[in-house]
């Protein structure tokens, strides 16, 4: 199992050069193909606007959309040409509530999926959608690529979220090619159960699955003692020095997760190392 097809999404003029250096790090390494999508986005609600106006602040936005995609495209191939990777672009406008369709439809034919930080200054409300519609819709495991961090695409020492669930063991199963090209691999395993089958031995059965699979991997168990379960585990890729975090992305439902917050969308408002995630 490799990453032969991966895929990208750019939205914002800021971020290309960005973005784009994760993913032909990637593109690179395993020798694979990068489609990239530029899109301009329309964030306007005209459902918002008396009748008469929709249809002028409509025609202007998606004008101003146009600008905005031919702008990313025009960068974005300035970029690739001085590469030696295969790539292909896709250039189109989208509504801001319509950008699932766009995204899931290619993600789907993808093994890996690049993209910018969602959360933070400065960055646009489509990310937020972008990234979940590769996730849920796409079904396709998705690299955040944070601000300032480095490419990382043979991570040598990788921080593995575990806690025994689906969510965590799909991205375990989807960053296998990762796991097995690293030096070594942390399985952190945050406050344990006290009760149930894995009690004395927390970790055991996922570290015995990566060992058949060839994964040098070691249990860290933690305590919670920061308020967050992502604040121990960035402490931790700290501590570690990791250049890479996998974990299983929404345990909770996106809607908790927006209100309430929750360890994704905190680990992705505050990593500073490419995050891996899957659902």
């Amino acid at each position: 199992m490799t990453y032969n097809s991966l895929f990208t999404v750019l939205s914002d003029v800021a971020l290309v050069d960005e973005t784009l250096s994760h993913a032909i790090a990637a593109a690179e390494a395993f020798d694979a193909h990068l489609d990239v999508l530029c899109l301009g986005v329309d964030r306007s609600q005209t459902g918002y606007y008396y009748a008469g106006a929709s249809a002028i602040v409509l025609q202007e936005t998606i004008a101003r959309a146009q600008e905005e995609s031919e702008e990313v495209e025009t960068l974005a191939r300035q970029r690739l040409e001085g590469t030696t990777i295969r790539w292909a672009v896709d250039a189109g406008v989208s509504q801001l509530a319509d950008l699932g369709r766009h995204v899931s439809t290619r993600a789907r034919f993808s093994d890996l999926v690049i993209l910018a930080q969602p959360y933070g200054e400065g960055r646009g409300a489509e990310l937020e959608p972008v990234t979940e519609s590769a996730l849920f819709e796409g079904r396709t495991p998705v690299l955040i690529a944070p601000a300032g961090a480095r490419p990382a695409p043979r991570p040598r020492r990788i921080l593995l979220g575990w806690n025994e669930s689906s969510e965590a063991l799909g991205a375990t199963r989807a960053a296998l090619p990762l796991l097995r090209a690293a030096e070594s691999v942390h399985v952190v395993v945050i406050d344990p159960p006290t009760h149930g089958p894995n009690r004395s031995d927390p970790g055991g059965l996922l570290s015995q699955y990566l060992a058949r699979h060839g994964v040098k991997a070691e249990i860290d168990v933690l305590s919670k003692t920061l308020p967050r379960v992502s604040d121990v585990l960035l402490r931790h890729v700290a501590d570690m020095d990791a250049d890479m975090v996998v974990m299983g992305a929404y345990g909770h439902s996106r809607f908790r997760e927006a209100i309430f917050g929750g360890a994704t969308r905190y680990m992705l408002e505050q990593a500073t190392v490419p995050v891996f995630m899957a659902h």
